[in-house]
């Protein structure tokens, strides 16, 4: 017994031992833990540093410097040896043909294969026997390609007859697969113009909804006598919106459901998409963003930039941009869209609406608004983020009268000018 009870101790005392030696050979998960926590941190930290250094610098990239841009660019003839009249408009058709239709006043549309080396136009259409272009601002003034003119071969022109305003569409011919059918035609609407000045004239497909957007001035005459601009009872002075693929009663089209005064009872155009208006000379859609971006332009003093929403009243008559036209001091800008931009007319007096830039040719005007003035012949570029003060520099002074631009189905850039020429941008060297 008395040796039963001295081996216990020992035990004890060597079982201690045993386990105070594997302790210490033991790894420390814990500490080890923090540790591997620790770096883990710090690699975030520097991860998400990374991030937003990235991102400052993306946000910086949206405005270039002004010693990058200003002045920096120049126009060039972008098909040397063709020529035409008065050329007001430059559409693609969509369809992977790489062809630009080239719209004159006079009431034809030519057509320039950019895959050949032709140096000359084919005719495409020729409704010059209609169209009225004896007024400075009227004639054929707009084309726009159906969405699925691939398959249905569709297009549609804006132009003026008399005292009127046409929208038509027209067909392919069936004996020429290049040129149109001129006896297409299907008019789809029809309204006066009290004056031949201030006739719109754009047309253009909604990028989402593939409805057909028109562009109609005030109607004319000089500080919009009759009032149209702010009158929804009439078309003038608006954006306009159809469905040119249905047929409500009565019509040649159908109304959107969704337009802005679509199945009202106060007798206002249901076609209204925007109002207030003077003559909106092109618009045109980001196709990055859908903006419906429009140059708008002006009476005597400003020359407009607008963004349109759907239901806007962008002022006219009762602003001439941020400024109050009637009245002419104490006007009430409550409801109204003031312009994105404007410009005084001692740097131009007529605007011409362009695009936002969206080829990669010339990146350092990539997400900007080109447009011009057709008047000083400047083309600018206005860099525009919501939320942040837009910037706007001019890229050149070409000293030609730009009458519109135009993009290719790659989203590359062209301008027409009353020189007759198409041109393009290009960096200076």
């Amino acid at each position: 017994m008395h040796k039963k009870y001295l081996i216990y101790p020992v035990f004890v005392l060597v079982l201690l031992f045993v386990i105070m030696i594997l302790s210490s050979c033991k790894p420390e998960p814990v500490q080890e833990e923090e540790e591997a926590t620790g770096e883990e941190e710090v690699t975030e930290e520097e991860a998400a540093g990374e991030e937003e250094e990235e991102v400052v610098n993306d946000s910086e990239s949206l405005f270039p410097r002004a010693e990058e841009v200003e002045n920096r660019f120049m126009v060039q003839d972008a098909f040397q040896g063709i020529t035409f009249t008065r050329p007001l408009d430059l559409q693609n058709a969509g369809d992977g043909s790489g062809r630009l239709f080239i719209v004159e006043q006079s009431g034809r549309i030519s057509i320039i294969d950019t895959s050949s080396f032709e140096t000359s136009a084919v005719l495409f259409l020729d409704i010059s026997d209609r169209v009225d272009d004896s007024g400075n601002e009227m004639g054929l003034l707009g084309l726009a390609f159906h969405p699925d003119f691939e398959n249905n071969e569709s297009f549609f022109v804006n132009y003026t007859n008399g005292n009127n305003t046409v929208i038509s569409r027209f067909t392919l011919s069936s004996d020429n697969p290049y040129a149109a059918d001129a006896a297409s035609e299907e008019i789809l609407l029809t309204f006066q113009q009290p004056y031949p000045n201030h006739n719109g004239g754009q047309l253009a497909f909604g990028l989402d909804d593939g409805y057909l957007y028109i562009a109609t001035g005030d109607g004319g005459s000089g500080g919009d006598p009759h009032g149209n601009g702010q009158n929804r009872g009439t078309l003038l002075g608006k954006i306009l919106r159809i469905d040119v693929d249905s047929q409500d009663p009565g019509l040649n089209y159908a109304i959107p459901s969704d337009n802005p005064f679509a199945g009202n009872a106060e007798g206002y155009r249901e076609e209204i998409y925007a109002y207030g208006l003077r003559n909106p000379w092109r618009f045109s859609f980001d196709p990055l963003t859908g903006r419906l971006w429009a140059a708008d332009v002006g009476q005597n003093k400003m020359e407009e930039i607008d963004i349109i929403e759907k239901g806007g009243n962008y002022g006219w008559n009762i602003m001439e941009g941020s400024l109050c036209y009637n009245p002419r001091t104490g006007c009430d800008p409550v409801g109204l869209e003031l312009p994105i931009h404007e410009y005084e007319h001692s740097l131009g007096e007529s605007i011409t609406g362009g695009y936002i830039y969206r080829d990669e040719n010339l990146p350092l005007l990539y997400g900007a608004y080109i447009y011009a003035d057709f008047i000083s012949g400047t083309i600018w570029g206005l860099w525009y983020e919501e939320g942040e003060e837009p910037a706007n520099f001019a890229l050149s002074e070409s000293g030609l009268n730009i009458s519109s631009f135009g993009i290719d189905e790659d989203y590359e850039l062209y301008l027409t000018a009353f020189d007759g020429k198409i041109y393009s941008l290009a960096q200076l060297q």
